[in-house]
C-alpha cells in the first residue's frame, strides 16, 4: 500500500533573522506543525546577537561566538532559507518582493528585521561615515581598521563616533578597550547633540559613563551638532564639522544616531507609527493586516510602546511563536504585555560591566561582567548546540480539520501523481516571460501544447545528449535549480559541445495547489535564470508530486565531431588542471547532521553556482586533449575513467588539490556522503594509497561532487597560460594537480 504523505497546506514566511525570529524558529523546530512550510528570508546566512557585539568589538568574542548560524537553525527547523534582501511586500496578493529572486508567496507573514540607520541628512556623512547598521558592514570596516593598525602601528589613529546614546557610548568603550593594546597614539572622539550622554537614561548613568570615558582618554564633544563631514584630500582624513564651528580631524567616522524603519515599508500600506515602524496590537499582529505579525525593533506595540532594545526582542520570541502557531491552527491569539523596566548590563570594553535598572546604577566590576558573559553565552548555547539535549515537544497538524484537501488524502502513483494542469499552465505562462527568445533551431518548444518538442539538427554537426536528476541538497528551490542546471550542463561542456536545449524533470513535494505552484515557480525560475546565461532553451519537461523536491534535465548540445573532447585523449607529460575545489559531498553530509558552519555551506554554494561553460571554452582555446567533469564518482573515480580510456597513468600532487573550507574538518569526524564507501573502492587503483591514507586531503579524493569542476589535460607549454586565463574567468581556486605519466594512478 502507498504511504500517505502529509502535504504542505500553509506557507509561513519569516522576514529577517532577528532575535524574536530565531527564538520562534527554534520553538517551531521543537513543536512542529505538520502541513506548514516555513521560509526564512534574510540578507545573510548568520545574524549577530546584540548582547555580545560590543564584547566582540572589544576583542572578547570571536565572530562565530556572537553570531547565530541561520543555515544550521533553518536546517534544524526543516525550514527553507532564502538569502536575499527584501525590497517590498504586496499585501493584496500576499507576496514578498525580493531583490534577486522571484516574489515569495505566503499565507502568514512575520517581520523581524530590526532597524536601519536613519537617513543621514548631514552633508558628506553618507559618503564618508560608516553607519552602525547593517552590522555586517560595520564589522567589516572594523576588521579592516584593525588590520590597518596592525600593519602601521606607529601611525596616528583618530576615530570619530557620532551619537551620544547607548550605541555610541558602548562602541567608544569597546573600540578603546581593543585598540589600546595595538596603538598608544590613539584618539577617539565622541560627538553628542545633547549635553548629557544617554539622555533617555537616568542622569546618574550618564554621569558615570562620562567619567569612565574621560578616564579612558575618549574626547567628548557634548552639546555639539555635527553638520558636515568633509574630506581633507591632501592627507586623506576627514573633518567632522559642527554647527558651533568645531572641526575635528578623523581617519574613520562611525555613525550611531537614531535608527529608523526601512523605506520600503512605506509603500506596503501597512499601518506604522510616526517613525515608520509597524504598529502591532497586544498579539504582535499588525493593526491593518491580520495576516502579518511583527516583533523586535521593527515593531511598535500600540498599547505598550517600549525602547528599541534587544531585551524586548528576546522576550517577544516566545509570544510571537505562540501566536503564529495559534493563527496557523485557527485558535484564539494570546495577549502579550511587555515588562516596563529591565536590567541593563553594559560592558565597558575592559573586562568589566556596569548594571542599571530604573534609577539604580552599579559601577563597573569584573563580577558584573562575568554575570553578563554567563547570560550571553547561555543564550548563544541554545543555538550552537542544536539537537543536543533539546526535548521533543508534541507536534500538531493542520491536516485533520482542513477543508483544503480533497477527500482522498492518499497520494496516487502513475499519471495520477502528475502536477495538475491548471498549476502547470499558470507556472509555464509566468516562466515564458522570464525565458529569452527561443533559438531558431527550436521548431516546437515551451510555447506549444503539442505532445513533444521538435529541434532542428544542422547537417554539419553531431548532437550530444546527456541526462541527470537528483534530490535537492539545499532548502531553497530557486538556488537548487541553478546548481542542478550547472551540474546537468557540465557533461555537455566537458565534451567540448555547446548546449542548445533541455527538457526538465521535476518532483514537487505534496501540497495544496497554491503551494505546489509556488515551489514549481521558484524551481523553474532558478533553472531558467541559469539556462538564460548559457543561452539554452527550456523546451518542455515533466512534473510529478512526491515526497522530496528533485530536479534534473535531459540536455541537448551540438558539436563538430572532430573537435569533441573525450576522456581518452591524455598524452604523456601533459598537465592536469582542476577548475573547482572538492568537498561538497562531505559538507552537505555534515549539514544533515548539523555539524557544519553556515559559511562553509555558503562557500560551497558559491562554487556550485559557478558554471563550467567558460572553463570549457578556455580548455578548447588552449588545446586540451581530454576532459571530464567531477561529479558523483569523485575525483579518483572520474580520473580513473580517463586513465583507462587513455591507457596511460597519472601522478597526482595531493597537496595541490583545492579543497573547500570545512571539508577536511568534517571528513576528520568520519562524516561522509552515502556514496563515499562505493567510491572508495577505486582506491585499489592507486599504487601507493597506503602511504597517504592519513593525509587530510586523501578521503576527499573519493567525495562525490555536485556541480563540481572540470578536469582536463593540457600540454606543459600551455598549462601556465591556461591556468592564468581560468583565474581571470573567475575560477579562483583552479590548480595544476598532476602530470600524465606512468601506467596507473600514483600520489606524490
Amino acid at each position: 500500500m502507498q504511504q500517505s504523505i502529509q502535504p504542505f497546506i500553509k506557507n509561513l514566511v519569516l522576514i529577517g533573522g532577528g532575535h524574536s525570529h530565531v527564538i520562534a524558529l527554534k520553538m517551531f523546530a521543537m513543536s512542529a506543525l505538520t502541513g506548514v512550510r516555513i521560509t526564512l528570508i534574510t540578507n545573510s546566512g548568520d545574524t549577530p546577537y546584540s548582547g555580545m557585539l560590543p564584547g566582540h568589538i572589544a576583542g572578547f568574542y570571536t565572530h562565530s561566538q556572537c553570531h547565530i548560524d541561520l543555515r544550521k537553525l533553518a536546517s534544524f527547523a526543516q525550514a527553507q532559507l532564502y538569502v536575499d534582501s527584501v525590497t517590498g511586500i504586496d499585501l493584496e496578493n500576499n507576496r514578498v518582493i525580493c531583490a534577486n529572486r522571484p516574489d515569495v508567496g505566503f499565507d502568514l507573514l512575520s517581520i523581524d528585521i530590526g532597524s536601519t540607520p536613519a537617513t543621514i541628512s548631514v552633508l558628506g556623512a553618507t559618503k564618508y561615515a560608516i553607519p552602525a547598521k547593517p552590522v555586517g558592514n560595520l564589522l567589516q570596516n572594523w576588521y579592516d581598521l584593525i588590520e590597518k593598525i596592525k600593519a602601521n602601528p606607529r601611525e596616528a589613529v583618530n576615530i570619530g563616533i557620532v551619537g551620544g546614546g547607548a550605541g555610541g557610548v558602548e562602541l567608544a568603550l569597546s573600540m578603546q578597550g581593543n585598540l589600546k593594546k595595538y596603538d598608544s597614539n590613539l584618539e577617539i572622539h565622541l560627538f553628542g547633540r545633547d549635553n548629557q550622554l544617554m539622555p533617555n537614561a537616568n542622569y546618574l548613568l550618564g554621569n558615570l559613563l562620562r567619567g569612565i570615558l574621560i578616564e579612558r582618554g575618549v574626547k567628548l564633544h557634548l552639546g555639539e551638532t555635527v553638520c558636515k563631514v568633509a574630506l581633507k584630500e591632501d592627507i586623506g582624513a576627514k573633518n567632522v564639522i559642527c554647527e558651533s564651528g568645531l572641526q575635528v580631524e578623523c581617519n574613520d567616522i562611525f555613525w550611531v544616531t537614531q535608527a529608523s524603519a526601512p523605506k520600503w515599508l512605506e509603500s506596503t500600506g501597512i499601518a506604522t507609527d510616526e517613525r515608520g515602524f509597524i504598529l502591532v496590537n497586544d498579539n504582535l499582529q499588525s493593526l491593518s493586516h491580520p495576516q502579518v505579525f511583527a516583533a523586535g525593533d521593527i515593531a511598535t506595540m500600540e498599547n505598550y510602546p517600549r525602547p528599541k532594545a534587544g531585551v524586548f526582542a528576546v522576550r517577544q520570541g516566545k509570544p510571537l511563536f505562540e501566536n503564529l502557531r495559534r493563527s496557523l491552527l485557527g485558535k484564539a491569539l494570546r495577549k502579550y504585555v511587555p515588562q516596563k523596566d529591565y536590567l541593563s548590563l553594559i560592558g565597558t570594553g575592559d573586562g568589566k560591566a556596569l548594571a542599571t535598572r530604573g534609577w539604580l546604577t552599579l559601577p563597573p566590576s569584573k563580577l558584573l561582567w562575568n554575570w553578563k558573559d554567563s547570560i550571553d553565552r547561555k543564550f548563544m548555547e541554545r543555538f550552537s548546540n542544536l539537537g543536543r539535549g533539546d526535548k521533543e515537544m508534541k507536534a500538531n497538524s493542520l491536516i485533520p480539520n482542513s477543508s483544503l484537501l480533497i477527500p482522498n488524502s492518499m497520494n496516487c502513483s502513475g499519471c495520477g501523481s502528475k502536477v495538475g494542469g491548471n498549476v502547470l499552465e499558470t507556472v509555464l505562462n509566468r516562466i515564458q516571460e522570464l525565458q529569452f527568445t527561443e533559438r531558431e533551431d527550436i521548431v516546437i518548444g515551451l510555447d506549444s501544447t503539442d505532445d513533444a518538442a521538435v529541434v532542428k539538427v544542422p547537417t554539419d554537426k553531431v548532437m550530444v545528449q546527456t541526462i541527470d536528476y537528483f534530490t535537492s541538497l539545499i532548502n531553497d528551490p530557486y538556488i537548487f535549480a541553478q546548481i542542478a542546471v550547472n551540474h546537468c550542463l557540465s557533461d555537455i561542456f566537458a565534451m567540448g559541445a555547446i548546449p542548445t536545449s533541455v527538457l526538465a524533470l521535476a518532483t514537487i513535494p505534496y501540497g495544496k495547489s497554491s503551494t505546489v505552484e509556488e515551489t514549481l515557480f521558484q524551481l523553474l525560475s532558478g533553472a531558467v535564470k541559469q539556462l538564460n546565461q548559457a543561452r539554452v532553451s527550456l523546451i518542455g519537461g515533466h512534473t510529478i508530486q512526491g515526497e522530496k523536491l528533485a530536479f534534473g534535465l535531459s540536455c541537448n548540445g551540438l558539436a563538430d565531431e572532430n573537435q569533441l573532447l573525450r576522456k581518452g585523449g591524455m598524452r604523456g607529460n601533459e598537465v592536469l588542471i582542476l577548475t573547482k575545489p572538492l568537498g561538497t559531498g562531505v559538507l552537505f553530509a555534515g549539514e544533515m547532521r548539523l555539524q557544519v558552519k553556515g559559511i562553509w555551506i555558503d562557500n560551497a554554494v558559491k562554487s556550485m553556482l559557478l558554471s563550467n561553460q567558460a572553463a570549457a571554452e578556455c580548455f578548447l582555446e588552449f588545446g586540451a586533449t581530454a576532459c571530464t567533469d567531477i561529479t558523483g564518482f569523485g575525483l579518483i573515480g572520474h580520473l580513473l575513467e580517463m586513465v583507462k580510456a587513455s591507457k596511460i597513468g597519472v601522478e597526482l600532487q595531493l597537496s595541490k588539490i583545492p579543497i573547500l573550507d570545512g571539508a577536511r574538518e568534517i571528513s576528520a569526524k568520519g562524516i561522509f556522503s552515502s556514496l563515499y564507501p562505493e567510491n572508495l573502492q577505486a582506491s585499489s587503483y592507486i599504487t601507493n594509497n597506503q602511504d597517504f591514507e592519513l593525509n587530510s586531503n586523501y578521503p576527499l579524493l573519493f567525495d562525490p561532487q555536485t556541480s563540481g569542476g572540470l578536469l582536463a589535460s593540457v600540454s606543459s607549454e600551455n598549462c601556465d597560460r591556461t591556468l592564468q586565463r581560468l583565474k581571470e574567468l573567475g575560477y579562483s581556486e583552479a590548480a595544476i594537480i598532476g602530470v600524465v605519466k606512468g601506467k596507473a594512478i600514483r600520489l606524490i
